[in-house]
């Protein structure tokens, strides 16, 4: 049997993922009382059971203390095996979604909410340390997101909690401001400068042939991508959940998407990290 134990920061995602799981064949309970998450483990881990594959959702409530839910679950392991996945995003982002959603926050149904959220990440310090899997939501759409659950519980591939985004942009409409790594690539001819180009991107095939069509491109490539693939294992050995690596040119449409476009491919599919690819400016003046 495998069972899940799904929480994290609410407007994280995790009603979300519940409702992902459940289509993938897991059965699944959110915000079981307390008293009952050992009988409930009981119950689906009988022999007789016929259910294979479970999920519980556990968050914070102010009619229910979040530290009895954990030690609810430290009980649960010296007879139980279960794994949990704890769904977070960064501050601005809950407070994007809690005001576009206007719900209120369970920890300051009448304050503000960024204390309602100050105040739930303290609360959930311990049990994300201890988090098998931690997704952060910030950048996510939401089929990616399905995408990563579908790799960790459907094909059961490894997974180590980090999300690589490629991020193509334009120095002249400023530097990202989530961007980890920075790599200028106005050393390269821009293809702005020929006529039948300049309408063109970097996702078109006349552009993409004109820029790898310098040596230094593909060195660059060669290089960015050994240093990438060194990074990774070291980001994720230190608990980082999110890695931009940033790509820019002049006007983030011709050298900084052929590249980006180029390094996504040869980093997907390589590795137990998720991976994603952004053109910020790729539609600026069109």
């Amino acid at each position: 049997m495998r069972f899940v134990i799904v929480t994290g920061m609410s407007g994280g995602g995790k009603s979300a993922v519940l409702k992902m799981l459940e289509d993938a064949g897991f059965y699944c309970v959110d915000n079981l009382p307390v008293p009952l998450i050992e009988k409930f483990a009981e119950l689906i881990a009988a022999p007789n059971s016929e259910l294979g594959r479970v999920a519980l959702g556990l968050d914070v409530r102010a009619d229910q203390p979040f530290e009895e839910a954990c030690k609810a679950l430290q009980k649960l392991k010296t007879d139980y095996k279960y794994e949990i996945i704890f769904m977070d995003a960064s501050d601005q982002v809950l407070l994007k979604r809690y005001k576009e959603t206007r719900r209120v926050h369970p920890l300051s149904p009448q304050g503000r909410l960024e204390e309602g959220i100050c105040r739930e990440r303290e609360i959930l310090r311990e049990i994300k340390s201890s988090a098998d899997y931690v997704v952060d939501t910030s950048n996510l759409l939401v089929r990616e997101l399905k995408g990563e659950i579908e790799r960790i519980f459907v094909h059961n591939r490894e997974y180590n909690s980090l999300m690589v985004t490629i991020l193509s942009f334009g120095f002249k409409h400023g530097i990202p401001a989530d961007v980890d790594l920075v790599f200028d690539v106005r050393f390269l001819p821009n293809p702005y400068y020929i006529d039948e180009l300049r309408p063109q991107t970097g996702n078109d095939k006349g552009v993409q042939e004109y820029v790898m069509g310098f040596s230094e491109a593909g060195e660059f490539l060669d290089r960015l991508e050994g240093m990438i693939r060194f990074l990774i294992p070291n980001y994720v050995k230190e608990g980082k959940n999110q890695l931009v690596v940033g790509i820019g040119c002049t006007g983030g449409k011709h050298r900084s998407v052929t590249l980006a476009n180029e390094l996504y491919g040869r980093l997907e599919n390589q590795g137990d990290y998720g991976l994603k690819i952004y053109h910020r400016d790729v539609k600026q003046g069109v």
